[in-house]
């Protein structure tokens, strides 16, 4: 990894160029949960600290090069002040006379906000010419929007290459643990892969086969396994096109070294609902009117056997339908048995994705876990081994 943190950087007296993600939920104007707000409190709260101006470079929503008045980044200063505990300033633009004066005049201990960059429609093209405008505005470029790297946009890709650049304590974070968990992790390693779908995570699971020693497959994307291996699955959720590539990927595993872990016993229902009726059977029995909604109990002491002689683990999508009770039992089973190694120190817990982050904090065991990343697609991207254009822009 050859990017640099904010402890490689000459701030004092520096205006300090970050890109963030704020893209928050607001109601009525009013921020209705600053969780990405407080996760980048560390690196503007180290900027002033070091005597830097911290200048805040973000998107909200998707205006698509258009001034829309309900994104508008002017309705958060409220939330980022309190955060902060500083004053917040706010420009009307991101470049040009207003950006530059309002960014030559930032006093010592103020933070100036920038208007939404997707309000410019370069900004989405990775324009270097917006790029140049933003650069005038800062003599150090921070990204601390791990969340926004997939993306090549001007401000996370073309910015990073025309200034000193570093990533922030956020992006710090998220690249250290995913370099803990797929770049030079502790062996065995275990990756447990869920969702509805195979065909959204070939990328994903062909890249997870050459990196993990397990390879644990649950959810709906596990029937379509099951198909492949000619069993019957009722009415559950299943891709049968995708038996053949499914077939694929348990040939290649085999010569990788890799063990693929499907369910052996499944939870079944004739109804897709809360507290439907259910039993649990033998992968193999699945009664031709009822769907598959849970791994079962000796699935889950599987998972935590391998767990328990894995020293990393990487996890993305429940293994059953977690929404919905008492479905969500060996997902919560199974992260409760990792935050319990974890907390142990004997497991190395990385985890990321919408579902999986609900999931895990609905168990309860998203506290202990090492990191979990809300960055999504950025995450997901990062796993399935794909170069990140705002992380390259910063390995200069």
């Amino acid at each position: 990894m050859g990017w640099k943190s904010l402890d490689d950087m000459d701030l004092n007296g520096k205006r300090v160029l970050v890109r963030v993600d704020i893209n928050v939920p607001v109601a009525d104007g009013v921020v209705t949960d600053d969780t990405r707000i407080q996760r980048i409190v560390p690196t503007v709260r180290y900027i002033l600290d070091a005597g830097g101006k911290p200048i805040l470079l973000a998107h909200f929503g998707r205006p698509k090069g258009e001034r829309v008045a309900e994104m508008s980044l002017k309705q958060l200063v409220p939330a980022l002040e309190a955060a902060f505990d500083t004053p917040v300033r706010f420009a009307d633009d991101c470049v040009g006379p207003e950006a530059e004066a309002a960014a030559a005049s930032l006093s010592d201990g103020e933070v100036l906000l920038l208007e939404n960059t997707r309000f410019h429609a370069e900004e989405t093209k990775n324009d270097l010419a917006l790029a140049e405008g933003m650069a005038k505005l800062g003599d150090v470029y921070c990204n601390d929007a791990f969340s926004a790297a997939h993306r090549a946009h001007s401000s996370t890709e073309a910015l990073a290459r025309l200034l000193p650049a570093c990533a922030g304590r956020l992006m710090q974070q998220e690249l250290s643990a995913l370099e803990a968990a797929l770049g030079a992790p502790k062996r065995p390693v275990t990756a447990v892969v869920g969702g509805a779908k195979v065909s959204t995570k070939l990328d994903l699971l062909s890249n997870l086969i050459e990196k993990v020693d397990y390879l644990v497959i649950g959810g709906g994307m596990a029937n379509t396994f099951l198909v492949a291996q000619g069993l019957d699955v009722g009415k559950s959720l299943a891709e049968h096109a995708m038996t053949d590539t499914a077939i694929e990927i348990m040939s290649k595993a085999k010569t990788t070294g890799c063990t693929i872990v499907l369910p052996r016993d499944i939870v079944v229902a004739e109804a897709f609902e809360a507290n439907a009726p259910n039993q649990v059977l033998p992968a193999d029995q699945c009664p031709a009117d009822a769907m598959i909604l849970d791994a079962g109990p000796d699935s889950v002491a599987a998972v935590s056997e391998m767990l328990e002689k894995s020293q990393t683990l990487i996890w993305n999508g429940p293994l059953g339908a977690f929404e919905l009770t008492p479905f969500d039992t060996a997902t919560n089973a199974a992260a409760l048995k990792a935050a319990t190694l974890t907390r142990e120190g004997k497991l190395t817990s990385v985890a990321g994705g919408g579902d999986t982050v609900a999931a895990l904090n609905a168990s309860g065991a998203a506290t202990d876990f090492s990191y979990i990343s809300t960055a999504g697609g950025a995450f997901l991207e990062w796993m399935e081994g794909k170069t990140l254009p705002g992380v390259a822009a910063l390995d200069q």
